[in-house]
């Protein structure tokens, strides 16, 4: 009987720490025992049928990060893959990582996560990673009250449901084999996404779909100092 395929998950690490008045890269800070990073990870780790989680860390910060990951992984598979310039270089060497598995089919879905959101519990993960199996594609989003759009003649009426605006979070899920074939044809292209899904909307096969999974602010990314300390009394 053959081994189901699993889906992996990508936590990018490999951003800075400068917005959160910080010389050391974010998800290394202290958040509840842990590095903000390691919530993420553990997590993921901890998500039925994810099998492996690779982190992507930024050039000279392979130690640290494995340092601040041994309290949480336990027996599990952790991959650590440097990071490039920019998020879709980062994201390209993951990808190139898993690639092998995903040839040969005991990875069928890649689910991309920030390392900075600390907060996105294991349903989350796992409903995102469902979605994208069926449909091709999944992005956790927010709701935006109280903003409108650019163009007033989209704005809702007075009392009427209108226009709803999202906010795209993290994790995002694709199926694996589209996500590298849209990510080939990207760099291709010349292309350099603010995201996942702005690639794989672009450059994925024809018949991909990518879907929104209802998340909340809670799942917020830490990028200046007072997100510490909300994260932490979430927590």
């Amino acid at each position: 009987m053959s081994t189901p395929p699993t889906a992996a998950v990508v936590v990018l690490a490999a951003g800075s720490g400068s917005r959160v008045g910080a010389e050391l890269n974010k998800v290394l800070l202290p958040l509840r025992g842990h590095a903000v990073l390691a919530w993420s990870v553990r997590t993921a780790l901890g998500v039925p049928g994810v099998d492996p989680v690779v982190v992507v860390h930024r050039p000279g910060e392979r130690a640290d990060v494995g340092t601040a990951l041994l309290p949480v992984i336990g027996e599990r598979e952790v991959l650590l893959v440097e990071g490039g310039a920019t998020r879709q270089d980062s994201e390209r060497a993951a990808l190139a990582a898993l690639a092998p598995r995903v040839d040969d089919g005991s990875i069928d879905v890649i689910a991309i996560h920030d390392g900075a959101r600390p907060l996105a519990d294991a349903g989350l993960f796992a409903t995102t990673i469902t979605t994208a199996r069926r449909y091709g594609g999944a992005v956790s989003t927010v709701e935006l009250a109280g903003l409108l759009p650019r163009d007033p003649a989209t704005a809702p009426s007075p009392g009427g449901a209108g226009t709803r605006l999202v906010g795209v979070q993290t994790p995002q899920a694709f199926r694996a084999g589209p996500l590298l074939e849209a990510y080939a044809a990207a760099a291709a292209a010349g292309f350099d996404g603010t995201d996942t899904a702005a690639a794989f909307s672009q450059f994925a096969p024809p018949g991909s779909q990518v879907r929104a999974v209802p998340s909340g602010p809670a799942n917020l990314k830490v990028t200046f100092a007072e997100d510490l300390r909300v994260a932490e009394r979430l927590l």
